[in-house]
């Protein structure tokens, strides 16, 4: 029995397979996962000539796409208010001057 497990004991030191990437579908749409560090989320993407990619479902990785798996500080509530900066401008102390009267007017 006991040889049994130590023959076992070097096979749970043993890394864990990577999980396969899971199919992005049309039941899948709008579904995020966490894939190298980023957020991706499932949805229809066109394809074209330039891009050289068939019309179908995939993975959105992209630049815009949040960070996954790092947290962010938590945003904090109250703290010493910062006074707004001055937005009417003071007026003249002369006055504008009166507008043109039309010579079709008089």
């Amino acid at each position: 029995m006991r040889r049994a497990l130590l023959l076992l004991l070097p096979l749970l030191s043993l890394p864990a397979a990577a999980q396969d990437i899971p199919a992005c579908t049309q039941d899948r749409v709008g579904a995020v996962t966490c894939m190298a560090g980023k957020l991706c989320a499932c949805g229809y993407q066109r394809g074209g000539s330039v891009s050289g990619r068939p019309d179908g479902y995939a993975w959105d990785c992209g630049v815009l796409r949040p960070s996954c798996g790092e947290a962010f500080p938590p945003a904090t509530i109250g703290g010493v208010p910062t006074p707004l900066p001055q937005l009417i401008l003071p007026l003249p102390q002369h006055g504008f001057p009166p507008p043109p009267v039309s010579p079709w007017l008089r």
